[in-house]
């Protein structure tokens, strides 16, 4: 079978997607609106993008009117209304029900970090504030904002931002610099509502070795 998608409804483009780009880290967004008040969303089109600079990006999608996300709205630059700025923290498992509850819908201003429970706990870097028991956050400046389908409903958007600051809780990262994946117990997306978690793991060498016998 081969799919044409400019053929398909969005929202079939977006099954495809979501099931089949799997697993998908989850960034939980904090953002600030210029009046202050704080926001609180999980994306899971998000990606790391660059070394040097350090870089991530996160994929927010129009709302259904075609207007944008608050995130969308917070992460902006100042001359576009926002406060260019934003922090991901990582999601372990323990919080993987109170990520899911940030993703309700609420008018603008009204706070996710209250509806679910969220602490938060002051970045160095950045206003916003970071989620206090994520083992991992990204302060963020963004750098640009790259609007797909501006005004459009389920439009994409991809914020790209400079990572500034970083929190890394101690008994996650070695002395060289090396995350231990057992502490971060990151939860991932898949397609729908189905999440998985990240204690499955094996490993494998780079490149040509990775085909070659087991010597044992």
């Amino acid at each position: 079978m081969h799919l044409d998608p400019a053929t398909l409804a969005p929202a079939d483009c977006y099954k495809l997607l979501i099931g089949g780009i799997i697993p998908r880290p989850i960034a939980w967004v904090s953002t600030l609106a210029p009046d202050g008040r704080p926001n609180l969303a999980p994306f899971s089109f998000f990606a790391g993008c660059s070394s040097n600079p350090m870089a991530l990006l996160f994929c927010p999608a129009n709302k259904p009117d075609g207007s944008p996300k608050d995130s969308l709205r917070n992460a902006a630059s100042p001359a576009e209304g926002g406060t260019g700025e934003f922090v991901v923290s990582t999601v372990p498992d323990a919080l993987a029900r109170t990520m899911a509850a940030t993703a309700e819908p609420l008018d603008f201003g009204d706070s996710e970090w209250t509806l679910a429970g969220v602490e938060s706990a002051r970045s160095v870097a950045v206003a916003p504030a970071r989620v206090a028991a994520s083992p991992l956050a990204f302060e963020c400046v963004t750098d640009r904002i790259i609007r797909l389908n501006p005004g459009v409903p389920a439009g994409g958007n991809i914020v790209l931002g400079r990572v500034v600051g970083i929190y890394v809780r101690d008994d996650a990262i070695d002395p060289r610099f090396h995350l231990d994946p057992a502490a971060l117990d990151s939860v991932a997306r898949m397609g729908g509502s189905t999440y998985c978690r990240s204690r499955d793991r094996f490993d494998l060498p780079f490149g040509k070795a990775a085909i070659q016998p087991d010597p044992r």
